[in-house]
């Protein structure tokens, strides 16, 4: 899965809250000052060319829904920053939230009974 901007994230982040959303319908979701509709466009027809978001013509305009869900989007942001920084190494990862003191032995060992007992 490609990247996506922080912009391209937040917009994402609509259609997954909302499900299928026509452009105009996103400026609803923003406070003043709101982006112009031909950026919003933009975005969205950026975010269908990743293969993020698809469409439905309905006239002379569409309808985009999210193609990719927020779960395979968290799994594959995952994937990219374990990749990226810790050389594919899930334990590098754990060692690392370890040493930095983001989750201590008590909730690794916690963690590991729920993993093992399939939850």
């Amino acid at each position: 899965m490609k990247r996506l901007t922080a912009k391209e994230e937040e917009v994402m982040g609509f259609f997954w809250d909302n499900g299928p959303l026509f452009v105009k319908q996103l400026l609803d979701f923003y406070p003043e000052p709101r982006p112009h509709i031909n950026t919003l466009s933009t975005i969205v027809r950026g975010l269908e060319e990743k293969g993020y978001l698809a469409h439905t013509p309905y006239g002379n305009t569409y309808q985009y829904h999210a193609a990719v869900t927020r779960d395979e989007f968290k799994r594959s942001t995952l994937r990219g920053v374990i990749s990226k920084y810790f050389n594919n190494s899930f334990m590098g990862v754990v060692s690392s939230l370890v040493k930095e003191e983001d989750i201590t032995i008590e909730e690794l060992k916690e963690l590991i009974k729920k993993v093992e007992k399939g939850e």
